[in-house]
Formats: structure tokens, sequence, C-alpha cells
């Protein structure tokens, strides 16, 4: 990496050729993260630093804002010399973000091959295949030999985003079968392709979501896994490193809604986005809490009776929390991962109930014991309460954790739409009802003493 002292070197001009130097001399992934923390109005002169090789490289690896930034301070020449290079999916990937006058005006200078290549992956859907592989990948025709077929590589598919695979398809373009370069290069050149292709190919297809893709590539340690129509026609690659980016999304996502931020919202966001991205959920969860609250409004004289009520009633609320948040997290971490399907509800469901079991006898015997420190010696039966609603609560907690998300998930919805503040207020809700109104219950039948 840079030294501290190269890196505020950009705003002096003596410095500049150093700096130059250095940019030019690291790994492309390095600069962009180097230009991605300066500051804004930094950011371009740094950039025009790189040669044209070094600029192209270093600018997939920029954050989409960033990008946008660049192409609004840069001249249109070197733009479209930077989009022109871009891979067709990363090129995709900018356009979401971009106004439509500028995508209209630099889909009018790309090339009619790119131009096509970018408008095919634009017309599919978000979340899909489709909308996330490369239309640069080795297709072969069944009938070549071996020797034409690396003939064919090193003339046309130089540029190709990876030739580990090449995939052989009919007159049709009909995805037929898959040969590994491997294959290729330890094969006599006179055999055909046909003869040493393996007719047992894995592909998705073009609406398949890009979390499916992403699972089926880690189950069978894939780089690449072709894209096919309707009509099995191949239309493109999605690749590993699409995947890593999926799967970093994904995951992201999902922790962000378990914790109750919406969207993707970066450490290092300015204020107003971070306003922006979680002041929504803070307000609806403020809503869902005098739900919470409106069930323990009724007691108030129940409480103010018992008054040890008001020190345990935290302890219970933040226990039966966690225990849901802990069996959510683990279900829809098992449900992204692909370890589990909907299929399995019922298998993760016993196992949780198993281990919810002796959760709550733990629990309970805690919240007793604790009841039995803090209570007057006339509210001590309120111990025998406290610890019956906290193993109930208990056994409510891990059967929502695991129900909801695979709920959600056989209606094909996203499971970590369940966020955890969601569950701790159901939670809070049904222990607060069913605690005050068993306390309620003892005040007024049983005649317990005060």
């Amino acid at each position: 990496m840079l030294m501290q002292d190269v890196r505020n070197s950009v705003v002096e001009v003596a410095d500049l050729n150093q700096l130059k130097w250095n940019l030019n001399h690291l790994q492309p992934v390095d600069v962009g993260e180097y230009i991605t923390n300066l500051p804004t109005n930094q950011r371009a002169i740094a950039f025009r630093l790189l040669n044209k090789a070094q600029a192209i490289d270093v600018f997939e690896y920029l954050p989409t804002e960033v990008q946008e930034e660049l192409i609004n301070s840069l001249h249109d020449v070197q733009v479209v010399q930077l989009v022109e290079a871009m891979s067709p999916d990363e090129r995709a990937e900018l356009f979401d973000e971009l106004p439509a006058g500028v995508i209209k005006r630099l889909l009018q200078e790309l090339s009619p091959e790119q131009r096509q290549a970018t408008a095919t992956i634009l017309g599919y859907p978000e979340g899909t295949a489709g909308r996330v592989m490369t239309t640069e990948y080795v297709r072969l025709r069944e009938g070549l030999t071996v020797g034409e077929a690396l003939s064919k590589i090193r003339r046309q598919d130089e540029d190709k985003e990876t030739i580990y695979y090449a995939y052989v398809t009919d007159d049709n373009r009909t995805l037929v079968r898959v040969v590994s370069l491997r294959q290729l290069l330890f094969t006599f050149p006179d055999v055909l392709i046909r003869d040493i292709a393996s007719d047992r190919v894995l592909k998705v297809r073009t609406e398949t979501p890009q979390e499916e893709v992403a699972q089926i590539m880690k189950r069978y340690d894939l780089i690449a896994i072709p894209v096919v129509d309707r009509e099995d026609r191949l239309v493109g690659i999605v690749t590993i490193d699409d995947v890593i980016d999926i799967l970093e999304e994904e995951a992201t996502e999902d922790i962000q809604k378990l914790a109750g931020v919406s969207g993707d919202e970066a450490a290092l966001s300015p204020p107003g986005v971070t306003i922006r991205k979680r002041l929504p959920w803070l307000l609806g969860i403020m809503a869902l809490y005098v739900g919470a609250a409106s069930a323990i409004a009724p007691f108030q004289s129940v409480i103010s009776a018992v008054p040890v009520l008001a020190v345990i009633m935290p302890i219970f609320s933040n226990t039966g929390g966690t225990v849901g948040i802990q069996a959510l997290t683990v279900t829809i971490r098992g449900l992204g991962v692909g370890e589990v399907t909907s299929k399995d509800t019922m298998k993760i469901l016993r196992k949780e109930l198993f281990a919810g079991i002796g959760t709550a006898v733990a629990l309970c015997l805690t919240m007793m014991l604790l009841s039995l420190i803090w209570a007057r010696p006339q509210e001590r039966w309120v111990a025998l309460v406290a610890g019956a609603v906290m193993a109930s609560n208990t056994i409510v907690a891990v059967t929502l954790g695991t129900l909801l998300p695979m709920g959600l998930k056989r209606l094909k919805l996203d499971p970590a739409l369940v966020s955890g503040p969601l569950v701790t207020t159901m939670l809070d809700t049904i222990g607060f009802l069913t605690f005050l109104s068993l306390i309620s219950v003892a005040l007024n039948v049983l005649h317990l003493p005060t």
C-alpha cells in the first residue's frame, strides 16, 4: 500500500510524478481502494494520473457512485474508452445507477457489439442470472477438432472474461456440451470436440434467481456456469467473481434487514444516507412498540401493587427477544446458504424445540432465582409465575424464529423480511400479556398478598 506521505501528496504538484509512478505500479484493486478513500475533489486528479491500460482496469474496481462521479468529471472520449472496455455485466450494473440521459448518450457511443451485449443484459429483471451474466465466453461448434478449437480460441477469444471452459453448441446455438481448457491442451489435435466434451452440462436459465445460481456454483465448485434462454440457447455465463459479489450482497442484505436497516448501507456512508436507511425502520419499530406498550397499559394498577414486576419485566423482555433472534438468525442463515430448504421445516422445528426445552428450563430457574432475590417476602409467589412464563415464552420464541422465515420461503418471499426487532416486539407483546394476565388473576381470584 502507499505510504501516508505519498497519500497526502496528491494535492502537491511537486509530488505528482512520484504518485503517478506509484499508482501505475500497484494492483488495480489497491488503486481503486485508494482513489475511493480520497476526498471527492481529489479523485479525478488521481485517476487522470493513470495510464490508459491501468485506468481501464482500475475503473471496474471502483464503487458505482465513484464511477458515476468520474464520468461526470472526465472528457467524453475518456469516458467512452472506459465504458467500452468494461465487461458487459459490470457496464450494466453501472448503467443501473446513471441518469437515463447519460445512459442514452453512452449507448450511442459504444460499438454495435458492446451496445447489443449491454442492452441484452439490461433487458433481464434485476436479481436474475440474466442480469449478472457476461456475454464474453468461449463458444465452439460441435464439428471442430481440438486443433481447430485451440486455433479459434487464440484468434478470437483473447479478450473473453474466462477461457477455462468452452461451451459447445449446435447450429442453433443450443448448448449441448462443455469442455475444459485442460482437456483441449492434453488431447491430440485431430480429435473431434464432441468426442471429449461432456454432455452433462450444469446450466441455469436467464430467469433463475441470482442466489440460486450462487448456491449451484458453490455446491459443484464451478468457476463459471452457462446461462441459457427458454429455448436452451446459450446467451452468457456467470463467473466466480460475480458469485462472490452476489453472496456478499445477499449476506449484507440479510444482516441489515435482521438489524432493521434498509438497503445497502456502508460503514462510511454519509450521515444523511445513514438517517435515510435507518429512520423509516426506527419509526416502524416505534409503532410496533406502541402495540407492546398498549398491552401493558391496562395493567398499571397491577404493576403498582407488585413493584417487583418493574424489575423483572425488562429482563423477561430482553431474554425472550434474544432467544427469538438466535433461532431466526440460524434459520435465515441456513436458508441463505442452501443448507436447508422449506421442506426441512419440521426437522428444524423439532431440533429447535428440543434445544428450546433445555434452554427454557435453565432460563426458568434463573428467572425464579432473580425474582426471589428482588421480591419482598410477600411477593415471592411472583417467582413461580415469572419462571413459568419465561419457559413458555422461550418455546414460543424458538417456534416463531423458525416458522416465520420458513413460511416466507414457502411463499417465495425473502426470509430476511422477518427482522429481529419485529420478532422481539411480537414476543414482548405475547409475553407481557401472558405474564401480567396471570399476575392479575393471582391477585384478583386467588387473593395472593402484595
